[in-house]
């Protein structure tokens, strides 16, 4: 097996340099709400009722983040959409929000001009394509970035911009110093987690290490709860592996009676939970004792504890430590982490797909 310690294996395994892309989240992050803050929102905006935010993968976990930190404080429900079509309640009063990378992303069109149609209030976020063009041509808001990398890569752009427009409508407080806590815990933990750092004290790349073999199953709670499939889709994107993702409490009210069988999995699965001191204390309480389940049952876990005072900077230092562990676990397994061969050829199929609606 390769060693972490060896930056060689970065040179060789990561030719497209995803580890700097990682590497940028806290610099993107400011850069985002500087950006941001320049949009201008029509006054018509601030009587929506209800936030749709439109994408996928990489677009859309900044909505699934922005929903689990609002939730607390925006007095309007928030949802995410994933699909070709939006739920029937999207109409005049509804804020729908566009996020597309590249802007060409079928499913995120597609709800888009739903979304058009039902004369929701139109917002769009992308580095250009159809989206920024029919943004333009619609005279809608439209906030343009232009950061070279995969999607993933680009997550200080697919949730700071969000924050800020919910707090220019009023809907959450102003973020901007909780922002700067987070920038500062994600700096300082980056000075722990870096590939320069040795393994013997780099919990990263021990992490990593615990993971190789095996699949990874996170936990989150909370304002965390989408945290924990932030950490799944990257071992998916970066590791190339299987993972998954549960949220507490409702696994203890299912998941955890699945921990039995079949037998031989259980030195085959790791489990990640991604704890906080903001929990509930019965949260907390819930971990302790679903861990000593797991002990039990021969399942190897391992505790992550968010940093940070604010839930902004315990979201974003909890990421950026699955990023840069989801990279290490990638060079362990010796795949380039940016590629993705499966997701592209799944998109090539579908241009092949035409629709016959005469049957």
């Amino acid at each position: 097996m390769i060693t972490l310690d060896d930056l060689d294996t970065f040179h060789r395994f990561d030719p497209d340099g995803m580890l700097g892309r990682i590497a940028e989240l806290p610099e993107q992050c400011g850069r985002a709400w500087i950006q941001a803050e320049e949009l201008e929102i029509p006054i018509g905006y601030s009587r929506a009722e209800k936030v749709v935010v439109l994408g996928m993968g990489g677009s859309s976990i900044g909505g699934e983040i922005l929903r689990t930190l609002a939730e607390q404080e925006c007095i309007v429900p928030i949802f995410v959409n994933r699909d070709y079509n939006v739920p029937s309640f999207v109409d005049e009063r509804t804020l729908v929000i566009a996020s597309s990378y590249s802007g060409n992303t079928e499913e995120t069109l597609s709800a888009f001009e739903a979304s058009q149609e039902r004369g929701a209030l139109l917002i769009a976020i992308t580095t250009g394509g159809k989206l920024a063009r029919k943004a333009v041509e619609l005279g809608i808001p439209l906030l343009t970035f232009s950061y070279r990398a995969e999607p993933r890569a680009a997550f200080g752009y697919s949730f700071i911009p969000l924050l800020v427009i919910m707090s220019k409508l009023g809907l959450v407080s102003d973020k901007s110093a909780d922002l700067e806590e987070a920038i500062e815990v994600m700096e300082v933990l980056q000075e722990e987690v870096k590939e320069t750092v040795p393994f013997s004290e780099n919990p990263a790349k021990q992490l990593a290490m615990k993971l190789y073999g095996r699949l990874p199953l996170i936990y989150g709670a909370g304002h965390l709860r989408e945290v924990a499939r932030r950490w799944k889709t990257q071992f998916n994107e970066n590791s190339k592996s299987w993972s998954f993702f549960e949220e507490m409490p409702e696994l203890n009210h299912n998941a955890v009676e699945g921990v039995k069988l079949p037998e031989d999995l259980a030195e085959k699965i790791a489990v990640i939970m991604l704890t906080s001191p903001s929990y509930h204390p019965r949260t907390r309480f819930r971990f302790q004792v679903t861990r000593e389940i797991l002990d039990e049952r021969g399942v190897a876990c391992e505790v992550i504890e968010a940093r940070g005072r604010s839930h902004l900077a315990q979201i974003l230092s909890a990421i950026h430590f699955g990023d840069y562990t989801s990279f290490y676990l990638a060079m362990l397994y010796e795949v380039n982490p940016s590629p993705v061969g499966v997701i592209s050829y799944i998109k090539r199929r579908l241009s092949d797909f035409k629709l016959d609606i005469s049957k």
